[in-house]
Protein backbone atom coordinates (compact mmCIF):
# COMPACT_ATOMS: atom_id res chain seq x y z
CA UNK A 1 0.00 0.00 0.00
CA UNK A 2 1.17 3.53 -0.75
CA UNK A 3 2.48 5.36 2.30
CA UNK A 4 0.79 8.58 1.13
CA UNK A 5 -2.58 9.33 2.67
CA UNK A 6 -5.29 9.89 0.12
CA UNK A 7 -6.06 13.61 0.09
CA UNK A 8 -9.55 14.50 1.30
CA UNK A 9 -10.68 16.43 -1.83
CA UNK A 10 -9.64 13.52 -4.07
CA UNK A 11 -11.26 11.04 -1.69
CA UNK A 12 -14.56 12.91 -1.44
CA UNK A 13 -14.88 13.38 -5.19
CA UNK A 14 -14.19 9.72 -5.95
CA UNK A 15 -16.38 8.52 -3.09
CA UNK A 16 -19.34 10.47 -4.48
CA UNK A 17 -18.74 9.00 -7.93
CA UNK A 18 -18.61 5.48 -6.50
CA UNK A 19 -21.72 6.07 -4.38
CA UNK A 20 -23.52 7.10 -7.57
CA UNK A 21 -22.48 3.76 -9.07
CA UNK A 22 -23.70 1.97 -5.94
CA UNK A 23 -27.16 3.43 -6.52
CA UNK A 24 -27.01 2.06 -10.08
CA UNK A 25 -25.95 -1.30 -8.65
CA UNK A 26 -28.89 -1.23 -6.25
CA UNK A 27 -31.35 -0.58 -9.08
CA UNK A 28 -29.78 -3.38 -11.14
CA UNK A 29 -30.08 -5.80 -8.22
CA UNK A 30 -33.71 -4.84 -7.81
CA UNK A 31 -34.55 -5.02 -11.53
CA UNK A 32 -32.71 -8.31 -12.12
CA UNK A 33 -33.96 -9.78 -8.82
CA UNK A 34 -30.35 -10.60 -7.97
CA UNK A 35 -29.16 -11.59 -4.50
CA UNK A 36 -25.92 -10.07 -3.27
CA UNK A 37 -24.07 -10.89 -0.04
CA UNK A 38 -20.96 -8.91 0.95
CA UNK A 39 -18.92 -10.23 3.88
CA UNK A 40 -16.83 -7.74 5.87
CA UNK A 41 -14.19 -9.32 8.09
CA UNK A 42 -10.93 -8.22 9.66
CA UNK A 43 -9.38 -7.17 12.93
CA UNK A 44 -11.11 -4.84 15.34
CA UNK A 45 -10.83 -1.18 14.28
CA UNK A 46 -9.81 -2.17 10.76
CA UNK A 47 -12.44 0.10 9.18
CA UNK A 48 -15.21 -2.33 8.30
CA UNK A 49 -18.03 -0.35 9.88
CA UNK A 50 -17.03 3.01 8.41
CA UNK A 51 -16.82 1.47 4.94
CA UNK A 52 -20.28 -0.05 5.30
CA UNK A 53 -21.63 3.38 6.29
CA UNK A 54 -20.27 4.93 3.10
CA UNK A 55 -21.71 2.13 0.99
CA UNK A 56 -25.21 2.46 2.41
CA UNK A 57 -25.32 6.25 2.69
CA UNK A 58 -27.53 6.73 -0.39
CA UNK A 59 -29.04 3.25 -0.68
CA UNK A 60 -32.59 2.17 0.07
CA UNK A 61 -32.59 0.32 3.43
CA UNK A 62 -35.38 -1.90 2.08
CA UNK A 63 -32.96 -3.13 -0.59
CA UNK A 64 -29.57 -2.95 1.17
CA UNK A 65 -29.58 -4.35 4.73
CA UNK A 66 -26.75 -4.34 7.26
CA UNK A 67 -26.60 -7.51 9.36
CA UNK A 68 -24.49 -7.34 12.53
CA UNK A 69 -25.55 -10.22 14.76
CA UNK A 70 -24.98 -10.25 18.52
CA UNK A 71 -23.50 -13.24 20.29
CA UNK A 72 -25.69 -16.34 19.89
CA UNK A 73 -28.43 -17.13 22.38
CA UNK A 74 -28.48 -20.37 24.37
CA UNK A 75 -30.93 -21.79 21.83
CA UNK A 76 -28.82 -20.70 18.84
CA UNK A 77 -25.78 -22.39 20.34
CA UNK A 78 -27.57 -25.73 19.95
CA UNK A 79 -28.35 -25.14 16.25
CA UNK A 80 -26.28 -25.98 13.21
CA UNK A 81 -23.67 -23.24 13.26
CA UNK A 82 -24.67 -21.63 9.93
CA UNK A 83 -28.38 -21.77 10.73
CA UNK A 84 -28.81 -18.31 12.23
CA UNK A 85 -26.97 -16.73 9.30
CA UNK A 86 -29.19 -18.44 6.73
CA UNK A 87 -32.19 -16.55 8.12
CA UNK A 88 -30.55 -13.26 7.10
CA UNK A 89 -29.62 -14.17 3.52
CA UNK A 90 -31.17 -11.96 0.82
CA UNK A 91 -34.31 -12.68 -1.15
CA UNK A 92 -34.60 -11.62 -4.79
CA UNK A 93 -33.71 -7.97 -5.31
CA UNK A 94 -31.85 -7.56 -2.02
CA UNK A 95 -28.32 -6.77 -0.85
CA UNK A 96 -27.04 -7.97 2.53
CA UNK A 97 -23.88 -6.49 4.05
CA UNK A 98 -22.54 -8.73 6.81
CA UNK A 99 -20.65 -6.72 9.42
CA UNK A 100 -18.83 -9.82 10.61
CA UNK A 101 -20.28 -13.12 9.61
CA UNK A 102 -20.05 -16.87 10.06
CA UNK A 103 -16.28 -16.33 10.11
CA UNK A 104 -16.55 -15.42 13.79
CA UNK A 105 -15.95 -19.10 14.43
CA UNK A 106 -12.61 -19.04 12.62
CA UNK A 107 -11.46 -15.86 14.35
CA UNK A 108 -12.63 -14.58 17.71
CA UNK A 109 -14.33 -17.83 18.76
CA UNK A 110 -11.24 -19.84 17.90
CA UNK A 111 -8.76 -17.51 19.61
CA UNK A 112 -10.84 -16.65 22.67
CA UNK A 113 -11.91 -20.25 23.32
CA UNK A 114 -15.61 -19.62 22.62
CA UNK A 115 -15.78 -22.81 20.55
CA UNK A 116 -14.17 -26.23 20.92
CA UNK A 117 -11.34 -27.45 18.67
CA UNK A 118 -13.82 -29.93 17.15
CA UNK A 119 -16.33 -27.16 16.37
CA UNK A 120 -13.55 -25.13 14.77
CA UNK A 121 -12.39 -28.09 12.69
CA UNK A 122 -15.95 -28.78 11.56
CA UNK A 123 -16.38 -25.14 10.56
CA UNK A 124 -13.28 -25.15 8.35
CA UNK A 125 -14.57 -28.33 6.72
CA UNK A 126 -18.15 -27.16 6.20
CA UNK A 127 -17.63 -23.49 5.33
CA UNK A 128 -16.40 -23.98 1.73
CA UNK A 129 -19.28 -26.40 1.13
CA UNK A 130 -21.79 -23.93 2.60
CA UNK A 131 -20.50 -21.07 0.46
CA UNK A 132 -20.45 -23.25 -2.65
CA UNK A 133 -24.12 -24.03 -2.02
CA UNK A 134 -24.88 -20.30 -1.86
CA UNK A 135 -23.08 -19.60 -5.11
CA UNK A 136 -24.61 -22.63 -6.84
CA UNK A 137 -28.04 -21.29 -5.91
CA UNK A 138 -27.26 -18.01 -7.67
CA UNK A 139 -26.24 -15.81 -4.74
CA UNK A 140 -23.49 -13.31 -5.56
CA UNK A 141 -21.01 -13.67 -2.67
CA UNK A 142 -18.10 -11.30 -2.10
CA UNK A 143 -15.70 -11.59 0.86
CA UNK A 144 -13.40 -8.79 2.06
CA UNK A 145 -10.73 -8.97 4.73
CA UNK A 146 -9.70 -5.56 6.11
CA UNK A 147 -6.04 -5.71 7.08
CA UNK A 148 -4.62 -3.21 9.57
CA UNK A 149 -1.16 -3.06 11.15
CA UNK A 150 -0.70 -3.58 14.88
CA UNK A 151 0.55 -0.02 15.37
CA UNK A 152 -2.41 1.51 13.52
CA UNK A 153 -4.90 -0.69 15.36
CA UNK A 154 -3.49 0.38 18.73
CA UNK A 155 -3.62 4.04 17.66
CA UNK A 156 -7.30 3.67 16.74
CA UNK A 157 -8.04 1.96 20.04
CA UNK A 158 -6.54 4.94 21.90
CA UNK A 159 -8.64 7.32 19.81
CA UNK A 160 -11.76 5.38 20.76
CA UNK A 161 -10.85 5.57 24.44
CA UNK A 162 -10.51 9.35 24.13
CA UNK A 163 -13.75 9.83 22.19
CA UNK A 164 -16.98 9.49 24.24
CA UNK A 165 -18.97 9.06 21.01
CA UNK A 166 -16.97 5.99 19.99
CA UNK A 167 -15.86 4.55 23.32
CA UNK A 168 -18.70 2.01 23.16
CA UNK A 169 -16.96 0.38 20.20
CA UNK A 170 -14.11 -0.81 22.43
CA UNK A 171 -15.24 -4.09 23.99
CA UNK A 172 -13.31 -6.30 26.45
CA UNK A 173 -12.62 -8.68 23.56
CA UNK A 174 -11.14 -5.81 21.55
CA UNK A 175 -8.81 -4.93 24.42
CA UNK A 176 -7.80 -8.56 24.86
CA UNK A 177 -7.02 -8.85 21.14
CA UNK A 178 -4.03 -6.50 21.58
CA UNK A 179 -2.19 -9.18 23.56
CA UNK A 180 -3.30 -11.92 21.13
CA UNK A 181 -2.15 -10.33 17.87
CA UNK A 182 -0.15 -13.34 16.72
CA UNK A 183 -2.88 -15.77 17.78
CA UNK A 184 -5.38 -13.90 15.58
CA UNK A 185 -2.82 -13.84 12.76
CA UNK A 186 -2.37 -17.61 12.89
CA UNK A 187 -6.15 -18.13 13.03
CA UNK A 188 -6.63 -15.89 9.98
CA UNK A 189 -3.90 -17.70 8.05
CA UNK A 190 -5.49 -21.07 8.80
CA UNK A 191 -8.90 -19.72 7.82
CA UNK A 192 -7.57 -18.50 4.48
CA UNK A 193 -5.99 -21.87 3.72
CA UNK A 194 -9.38 -23.57 4.00
CA UNK A 195 -11.80 -20.90 2.75
CA UNK A 196 -9.95 -18.93 0.06
CA UNK A 197 -11.46 -20.97 -2.75
CA UNK A 198 -11.85 -20.45 -6.48
CA UNK A 199 -15.63 -20.16 -6.11
CA UNK A 200 -15.49 -17.81 -3.08
CA UNK A 201 -12.10 -16.09 -2.86
CA UNK A 202 -11.00 -13.65 -0.19
CA UNK A 203 -10.11 -10.10 -1.22
CA UNK A 204 -7.71 -8.32 1.15
CA UNK A 205 -8.11 -4.57 1.74
CA UNK A 206 -5.10 -2.66 3.10
CA UNK A 207 -6.78 -0.38 5.61
CA UNK A 208 -4.12 1.61 7.45
CA UNK A 209 -5.42 4.52 5.37
CA UNK A 210 -9.20 4.39 5.87
CA UNK A 211 -9.99 6.69 2.95
CA UNK A 212 -7.92 4.64 0.54
CA UNK A 213 -9.42 1.40 1.92
CA UNK A 214 -13.00 2.57 1.39
CA UNK A 215 -12.32 3.71 -2.17
CA UNK A 216 -10.43 0.54 -3.08
CA UNK A 217 -13.00 -1.81 -1.58
CA UNK A 218 -16.03 -0.13 -3.16
CA UNK A 219 -14.32 0.14 -6.55
CA UNK A 220 -13.42 -3.56 -6.42
CA UNK A 221 -16.94 -4.59 -5.45
CA UNK A 222 -18.45 -2.62 -8.32
CA UNK A 223 -15.88 -3.97 -10.77
CA UNK A 224 -16.61 -7.56 -9.74
CA UNK A 225 -20.32 -7.40 -10.60
CA UNK A 226 -21.98 -7.44 -14.04
CA UNK A 227 -24.34 -4.58 -13.26
CA UNK A 228 -25.48 -1.93 -15.70
CA UNK A 229 -27.54 1.22 -15.43
CA UNK A 230 -31.25 0.57 -15.36
CA UNK A 231 -33.24 3.45 -16.91
CA UNK A 232 -35.12 5.03 -14.00
CA UNK A 233 -38.84 5.56 -13.95
CA UNK A 234 -39.17 9.23 -13.07
CA UNK A 235 -42.64 10.10 -11.82
CA UNK A 236 -44.38 13.30 -12.87
CA UNK A 237 -45.58 15.49 -10.05
CA UNK A 238 -49.25 16.39 -10.51
CA UNK A 239 -50.37 19.99 -10.01
CA UNK A 240 -51.53 20.77 -6.51
CA UNK A 241 -55.36 20.76 -6.46
CA UNK A 242 -57.28 23.87 -5.54
CA UNK A 243 -58.17 24.32 -1.89
CA UNK A 244 -61.48 22.92 -0.71
CA UNK A 245 -61.55 25.06 2.40
CA UNK A 246 -59.38 23.00 4.75
CA UNK A 247 -57.89 24.98 7.61
CA UNK A 248 -54.86 23.82 9.60
CA UNK A 249 -55.25 23.10 13.30
CA UNK A 250 -54.47 26.03 15.54
CA UNK A 251 -50.79 25.77 16.52
CA UNK A 252 -51.70 26.54 20.13
CA UNK A 253 -53.47 23.17 20.30
CA UNK A 254 -50.42 21.18 19.21
CA UNK A 255 -47.32 20.14 21.14
CA UNK A 256 -44.38 21.43 19.12
CA UNK A 257 -40.85 20.56 20.17
CA UNK A 258 -38.97 23.57 21.62
CA UNK A 259 -36.95 25.60 19.10
CA UNK A 260 -33.53 24.57 20.41
CA UNK A 261 -31.97 25.78 17.15
CA UNK A 262 -32.96 29.36 18.00
CA UNK A 263 -30.59 29.29 20.98
CA UNK A 264 -27.58 28.54 18.77
CA UNK A 265 -25.30 31.37 17.72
Amino acid sequence: MSADRLRRPVYEAELLRLQTELVKLQEWVRAERARLVVVFEGRDAAGKGSTIKRITEYLNPRVARIVALPKPTDRERTQWYFQRYVAHLPAAGEIVLLDRSWYNRAGVERVMGFCTPEEHRRFLQQCPVFERMLVDDGILLRKYWFSVSDAEQERRFHRRLDDPLRRWKLSPVDVDSLSRWEDFSRAKDEMFVHTDTAECPWHVVDSDDKRRARINMIAHLLGSLPYHEVPPTIPELPPRPASTGYRRTDRALLRYVPDHAASLR
